[in-house]
């Protein structure tokens, strides 16, 4: 069966429109429900942010990917229902970040500090976890927050 130099041309144009589009797509902004996360410190601080939940595989999946900026009190709380061992990445994500990993107590286990962005290396949580909370890089330091340390937010108190 032969094929008209039409067919390859429209063959190659179709190709070429999904290649320069599907990025283009996957970039765009996904929404994100909000709430108040506090951070009770060991020494008794309470630190106040304002964290979107990330609780669907689409979500997670994006993550904070693709932003160029975040709030000093702003972060991400992954929730992934169940408690397990959780492997994240910073593919496609601009900003460095700290990451929490946090059990179904609310208390932090691990914490991964300063990843490097677009990094395709694994940030392994090494225990079961059922949430992960993502920062501005350099907040964990300058806050002084450790494992051990207590997340409280609507998403973390809900039904266990």
């Amino acid at each position: 069966m032969r094929r008209s130099a039409a067919h390859w041309i429209r063959s190659a144009l179709a190709a070429l429109f999904f290649i320069v589009t599907l990025p283009a797509l996957s970039q765009q902004p996904m929404t994100f429900d909000k709430e108040p996360l506090i951070i009770q410190t060991a020494s008794g601080k309470r630190l106040n942010f304002t964290v979107e939940i990330a609780d669907t595989n689409e979500q997670r999946q994006r993550g904070l990917m693709y932003r160029k900026e975040m709030a000093d009190d702003a972060g991400m709380i992954f929730d992934f229902g169940v408690s397990r061992r959780v492997q994240m990445w910073m593919e496609n994500t601009i900003l460095p970040l700290d990451m929490l990993f946090v059990d179904s107590t609310g208390t932090i286990r691990s914490i991964k500090q300063n990843t490097v962005p677009y990094s395709q290396d694994i940030i392994d949580s090494m225990t079961e976890v059922k949430y992960v909370i993502e920062l501005n890089a350099g907040v964990i330091a300058k806050l002084g927050i450790q494992p051990g340390d207590k997340v409280m937010s609507a998403t973390t108190t809900k039904k266990r």
